[in-house]
């Protein structure tokens, strides 16, 4: 055992990357929009329109203005038992008089024939069977045309003369042409409050840097359900597109001034488009059917907002139906090549010199009132609510006005189930920094001292608890006041966190070996049961990669002397999770609680050199509490910007409620044989449940799994190899030879 764990140690050192350092990638989907994945199986239906809806679309009229602080993507959502739903019942065959047949019939489209064999005369001849004339129609859109086809009987018939009544019918087990249906359903869309008829672009408020306003539209290489339009390719293409919903522009006249304008940023917090890439705007002229392009950019680098404003002057775009699309090219494999869209306007009676945005608005939510901390475990904060709320709030507010706006104070409200339990003043010389007024086009970044005592009532009996926070700024001459207030949550859950719970990139170190520490100070000591982590995936697939969860103490503000690690043979992967704050507890083995008090590091020590990718937020920038090793020596703090999403998780007196098991793992009773092996590889259960087993070589990389008791290995090289039953907590060296 010592020389295999000399073994392992030199491997441990031998295998130092080449590439080592930190770093972050694009993720290959958009975790918020997979958690739809249901949506996308419901809506398989087997090649035919079955039970999906065809929607009219309502006509919207002029001005037309987004911006995108709400939703206004137009759902399709409609249910078959609806008021004003109807359908229409289809058949695939019909008969020559374009009838449906109901009687069962099948058909072939290839001939058919009736075989007669004379042994006595050694003559075979095959009679084809007429075809007949049906009306076949195709099923997987609609409408349907039905098309004649000509078929045939579905069997063969074979007759031997020399046997008297030797006459057999041979059906056909698949014929091609039956009979089959499909209903379609209609539906009325009459909401003129939704302004968009399609929603590939992603509506959200996080990907955007120092957006006008709280929200945007944003363009990338994803589809609506959050997955690459050509995944695995380099494929770059039309990918996104936002599409407005038929607008009625038949009243206006040449002379009443038609503008369209909005906002665009490439980048953001994402993925650079490169000088290839493109945003692009089409209008649609009804009458011709036909899109044209009438402004597109290429890709850039991160920039401001930039304004666009342009006439419509073509009497061709003055119709009822019009309408305008923006769409990207850009990468298909992933979330790449991002653009981000605002302030969308189309109006009448306008002007050239009409490009001032009359608004007041938040740039970000306000994200936490915590000090450090997004969340914190609800019984350690009742129990140590002094100076736990935060003395910088961040507020950032812009005036997009030409001209200074008057002051005025702010508020930030604190309610529970629609009950106020506190709030705080946002004072105006805090929030414009002591200007007079609110100076033109510009953003203002304040922090705002909360720490004046506990606004969350600790008479609380729920385990976990969540608040709601409402904040106002305001100026007097503001056009669009939604704007002014936002509203988001503070979080007491299990868990302590420093993100918002959504990514923007993909991070990790790079090295075999390599190693990642997330510091945290806990406000009061308790047992830590486990970590969460929100992996996301890349274009480069690593959830077959593995780790070793690993928890440090401080040694004098970095990781120190390690508290626990998994067993080198009981290594865990990438388990990619989706939705908005759904991240995946990996808990300490064998259901073990860690003693922690005071500061301490939660994180990994890979195998491989390639990124494994956990979430970054690039809204919240934590990363002096983000450490990376390469050697396994020394110790980085992290120079990129964001949060990542890794989470300790304690016991808190609830595990019931937090579901984590309170026995202990089945012990096995298992014989693995024969040992040393040529390839071959027994289960014997003494005892216990079997489940199957994992193999793993030397270097903790699975190589095989089964649940089968016999099983080989043929293809490994010789050397030494560690069998684990799955459930159990014991690994068994084995030898090939």
């Amino acid at each position: 055992m010592k020389n295999i764990g000399l073994l392992l140690f030199v491997m441990f050192v031998t295998f130092i990357s080449f590439s080592q350092g930190e770093g972050v990638s694009a993720m290959a989907g958009n975790p918020q929009l997979q958690k739809n994945i249901e949506s996308i199986i419901t809506r398989a239906n087997a090649g035919t329109f079955d039970s999906t809806f065809i929607y009219t679309i309502d006509t919207i009229d002029l001005p037309f203005f987004d911006e995108f602080t709400t939703n206004k993507f137009q759902q399709y959502n409609s249910d078959f038992a609806d008021p004003g739903v109807t359908s229409v019942l289809v058949y695939r065959l019909h008969d020559s008089l374009d009838v449906p047949l109901f009687g069962g019939e099948t058909f072939s489209l290839q001939p058919t024939f009736k075989r007669t064999v004379d042994i006595g005369n050694s003559s075979v001849v095959d009679e084809f069977f007429d075809p007949v004339p049906v009306m076949l129609g195709d099923l997987s859109s609609y409408p349907v045309t039905h098309v004649t086809t000509m078929v045939y009987p579905p069997f063969h018939i074979y007759d031997t003369v020399d046997f008297v009544n030797d006459i057999d019918t041979v059906w056909m087990s698949d014929p091609e042409v039956y009979q089959d249906s499909a209903r379609q359903f209609f539906a009325d869309v009459n909401d003129p409050t939704k302004l968009w008829m399609d929603s590939e672009a992603y509506h959200n408020y996080s990907m955007a840097v120092s957006p006008w306003s709280l929200g945007v539209a944003t363009f990338d290489g994803l589809d609506e359900f959050g997955f690459p339009y050509a995944i695995n390719t380099t494929t770059s293409n039309y990918a996104d597109h936002l599409t407005s919903k038929p607008i009625d522009m038949s009243g206006v006249t040449a002379g009443d001034s038609l503008y369209f304008s909005f906002l665009y940023q490439p980048k953001g917090f994402c993925d650079e488009p490169e000088e290839q890439d493109s945003l692009i705007l089409e209008f649609y002229a009804k009458d011709l059917d036909q899109w044209n392009r009438v402004w597109s950019t290429s890709g850039e680098g991160l920039t401001g907002f930039k304004h666009q404003h342009l006439l419509i002057d073509n009497a061709d775009y003055y119709k009822k139906g019009f309408q305008f699309r923006f769409k990207n090219y850009g990468g298909l494999s992933g979330s790449l090549d991002h653009f981000h869209v605002d302030y969308v306007n189309l109006r009448a009676l306008s002007g050239y010199q009409d490009t001032v945005i009359r608004d007041f608005a938040f740039v970000y939510p306000i994200y936490t009132l915590l000090e450090t901390f997004t969340s914190v475990p609800w019984d350690h904060y009742k129990n140590n609510s002094a100076g736990k709320m935060s003395s910088e709030v961040k507020v950032v507010v812009r005036n997009s006005d030409n001209v200074p706006e008057n002051e005025q104070d702010g508020a930030t409200t604190i309610e529970y189930m629609g009950t106020t339990e506190g709030s705080f003043v946002l004072l105006e010389s805090l929030l414009n920094n002591g200007d007079l007024n609110y100076l033109p086009w510009t953003e203002y970044t304040s922090f705002h001292d909360f720490s004046g005592g506990d606004q969350f009532a600790d008479d609380k009996t729920g385990l976990t608890e969540e608040f709601d926070v409402i904040s106002t700024a305001t100026h007097q001459n503001s056009n669009f006041t939604l704007n002014d207030s936002t509203t988001s949550k503070q979080y007491f859950q299990n868990y302590y966190s420093y993100d918002d719970g959504t990514a923007e990139q993909a991070y990790g170190p790079t090295g075999a070996q390599s190693r990642l520490a997330i510091k945290y100070t806990a406000y009061e000591a308790d047992s830590l049961i486990g970590v969460m982590m929100h992996f996301v995936p890349t274009v480069e697939d690593v959830s077959d990669k593995l780790f070793l969860l690993t928890v440090w103490d401080d040694n004098g503000g970095e990781p120190g002397d390690t508290l626990y690690q998994d067993a080198l043979f009981f290594p865990r992967q990438p388990d990619y999770t989706y939705d908005r704050n759904i991240f995946k507890t990996y808990y300490l083995r064998d259901t073990m609680k860690l003693p922690i008090n005071g500061t301490f590091y939660v994180g990994w020590q890979q195998f491989d050199p390639e990124r494994l990718g956990v979430g970054l937020d690039k809204n919240i920038v934590n990363n002096e509490y983000t450490y990376y090793s390469v050697d396994g020596v020394s110790w980085n703090q992290s120079n990129i910007e964001g949060s990542v999403m890794i989470r300790p998780v304690f016991s808190t007196s609830y595990n019931v409620v937090l579901g984590v098991p309170e026995t202990k793992r089945e012990e096995f009773d298992v014989t693995i044989y024969p040992n040393p092996t040529n390839g071959e590889v027994k289960v014997k259960m003494n005892s216990g449940q079997y489940e199957g087993i994992h193999i793993y070589n030397i270097q903790g990389q699975l190589i095989h799994s089964t649940n089968e008791l016999n099983t080989n290995i043929n293809d490994a090289p010789a050397g030494v190899y560690f069998v684990r039953p799955i459930g159990s907590a014991k690994t068994y060296k084995i030898i090939k030879q």
